[in-house]
């Protein structure tokens, strides 16, 4: 189950967990108000009892009754809603004074044939705290969840790293192994037929594994940064690509001519990126079309504008090229661009965006770094 699914189970099952605390919770408050208004109708009944007591009357209970209310908020009102008197209120109001908010009520309270009284009262603080009770619980669910994703999202980026540094160093001790072997090889073949001229070339292929075993192992552990030029970084990788690709790609990065740029970065990781981006630009073209490389710069960034005259691609294809293991050839792992992603903004502070893309029109690449004080 990816986490898109937990997390829509996880927020499924706390919905489902608030329903039911409302639900139980307003039943309960429902009940708790209906014996307010019934101990209020024993409350009125009682007052009633002492306006029309004799002397002689025993009316000890009802003053039992009338002092045994302590919690719900009581006011008792003339003919024209001037309070007389109150009871439990936290800001009483001052008699002879105009009762507006009338919550409860009333209850008539008959004093003689001439006058009548009403009694109005409020919900007790016990029944107001309960009905704040789901909001309550709701914040608490919520900050939970919060914490949950935090907590999962934290551990899957935490796996993720371990997988690429994982992936990485064994990698380039896969290649470490067969790279030594074809190093002496060649100097045998060297020793044996020195003027063989496919021998200085296979010593370029194996200089070039040894180079791409040394990007594994550097993405396996954090790369040291130091200042250089990203333009020479970039033709560099430009000049890698044209001697490997057909003639009917043209690569133009004229306007890089007499350019320089000075940033922090780590060369072989950072020519790599580029590289990666070239090779997948060719891929889009079918092996024919035009590739312009464009370098454009604000106050505080260098950012490399690639773009290919390629298929382009579909909305749905763009949000999830980013994505480990997802490609749109026969053959690849998927990993060309989240490995281009990583040493970008992981290892460099910078990012590597899709500036463009429209089907049939190309693609644009874009990758921002940050300037040196000497850009």
């Amino acid at each position: 189950m990816n986490n898109r699914k937990i997390g829509t189970v996880v927020l499924g099952i706390a919905m489902i967990i608030v329903a039911i605390s409302v639900l139980f919770t307003n039943n309960l408050a429902r009940q708790l108000q209906q014996e307010e208004q019934r101990n209020m109708s024993v409350w009125a009944e009682a007052e009633q009892q002492l306006v029309l007591a004799d002397e002689d009357d025993d009316i000890d209970f009802a003053l039992s009754i009338i002092e045994g209310n302590t919690t719900i908020p009581v006011y008792i009102c003339d003919e024209e809603d001037r309070v007389i008197a109150s009871r439990n209120v936290e800001k009483p109001i001052v008699n002879g004074q105009v009762l507006t908010n009338k919550q409860h009520g009333p209850i008539e309270l008959k004093i003689d044939e001439n006058m009548t009284q009403y009694i109005y009262w409020e919900d007790s603080n016990l029944l107001t705290r309960l009905r704040y009770v789901p909001y309550a619980q709701f914040a608490l669910i919520f900050i939970f969840i919060v914490i949950a994703v935090i907590v999962m999202l934290t551990a899957q980026r935490s796996e993720q790293n371990m997988l690429w540094v994982g992936l990485s160093k064994e990698t380039a001790h896969q290649l470490g192994t067969p790279i030594s072997s074809l190093n002496a090889w060649q100097q045998l073949l060297a020793e044996q037929y020195p003027t063989d001229p496919y021998v200085p070339q296979m010593r370029k292929d194996i200089d070039r594994l040894q180079m791409i075993a040394d990007r594994f192992q550097k993405i396996g552990s954090e790369p040291e940064l130091v200042e250089a030029d990203w333009v020479e970084v970039i033709s560099n990788a430009i000049a890698y690509m044209r001697s490997r690709v057909s003639s009917k790609v043209r690569i133009d990065a004229d306007s890089l001519q007499g350019v320089s740029r000075i940033v922090r970065l780590n060369a072989p990781l950072m020519q790599w990126v580029v590289e990666n981006l070239l090779k997948n630009a060719v891929d889009a073209m079918s092996g024919a079309g035009l590739i312009v490389l464009q370098i454009h710069e604000n106050e505080n960034e260098l950012m490399l504008d690639i773009t290919d005259t390629g298929k382009g691609m579909d909305t749905k294809t763009q949000r999830r090229i980013f994505n480990a293991g997802f490609t749109t050839k026969e053959r690849g792992w998927g990993l060309g661009l989240p490995l281009s992603k990583r040493i970008v903004e992981q290892y460099h502070g910078g990012k590597l965006l899709l500036k463009h893309s429209q089907p049939g029109q190309g693609t644009t690449f874009r990758i921002v770094l940050k300037k040196t004080v000497n850009s």
